[in-house]
């Protein structure tokens, strides 16, 4: 089902607060680069911000109170269902047409009419996370639509952190961003420059780090977990790296009854989640 918001006839005398784009100095609203024959690729952000569009992934963004926008772009009806939703950005957002975000993303993303620039969120300190009840760790999976859809699942099952490498992880932003719809403001990334190392951290401050894998020596539902808990999970087709599976404590495998043996990492990642905590509810 389209997330797309309904468009909202104008309340009689209600003007939404915007800034106009004619008092805006600095031309069109974000610019792109100019490609070598002249034409304007879509346009994906500077790396020093997070690149915030679609509905649901600013509209969480504008209600958390840590995340520092640089600057939204908004269409009218966008702007309307703000004010109708309660929602009231940090900074004024420019008024613009559909049209001009198409441009700016390209013409297969869904913006609803929202974009947005911001600041990263920060960074949690790994020793913090190691007081928390379940963890995701996340080994060198590059793919952005799979990583913002794990977000989004952390997000849905109260996991409280994602640990992953600073190089080879996509960065919070754009794609990524609009599939965790939103998860992004509630599951913060702990960026590490060494997994293993992680890992030890984690379980000598009593984690229990769980390594999901298709050689593992038993079932998932068949483990014995209990929080504080890490579930760590390697990328589609290389699975965990080899010192990765050497230092967690458990290697755990996902049996499934139907004639497909193996799983999205995504779908892989909700599902073990939603197995941890039922675990944990058990005790």
């Amino acid at each position: 089902m389209s997330e797309r918001p309904p468009r909202e006839p104008r309340r009689p005398g209600a003007r939404p607060t915007f800034a106009s784009r004619a008092g805006r100095t600095g031309g069109g609203p974000f610019p792109p680069r100019r490609a070598k024959g002249g034409k304007a690729p879509p346009w994906t952000g500077a790396e020093d911000v997070a690149l915030l569009y679609g509905w649901h992934t600013v509209a969480e963004a504008i209600a958390n109170p840590k995340r520092r926008f640089r600057r939204i772009l908004a269409t009218e009806n966008a702007v309307n269902r703000l004010a109708e939703e309660g929602l009231t950005p940090p900074i004024a957002p420019e008024l613009v047409r559909p049209g001009d975000i198409d441009k700016l993303l390209g013409p297969d993303a869904i913006h609803q009419g929202l974009l947005a620039e911001a600041d990263h969120l920060p960074s949690p300190h790994l020793k913090d996370i190691a007081k928390t009840d379940l963890v995701l760790v996340l080994d060198q999976i590059t793919d952005p639509h799979n990583v913002g859809a794990i977000v989004r699942s952390a997000a849905a099952f109260a996991v409280s952190a994602i640990v992953t490498t600073a190089r080879h992880s996509p960065a919070a932003t754009g794609v990524l961003a609009k599939s965790a719809s939103g998860g992004l403001e509630h599951v913060p990334f702990c960026l590490v420059t060494n997994l293993a190392r992680a890992l030890t951290e984690l379980r000598e401050n009593g984690m229990l780090v769980v390594g999901l894998d298709s050689e593992g020596a038993a079932d998932l539902e068949d483990t014995r977990l209990r929080a504080p808990l890490a579930l760590v999970l390697g990328a589609e087709g290389k699975g965990l790296r080899q010192l990765t599976r050497e230092t967690c404590d458990v290697l755990a495998r996902i049996d499934l009854p139907g004639v497909i043996k193996s799983l999205n990492v995504s779908n892989a990642a909700a599902l073990s989640l939603g197995i941890a905590r039922r675990a944990m509810k058990r005790g």
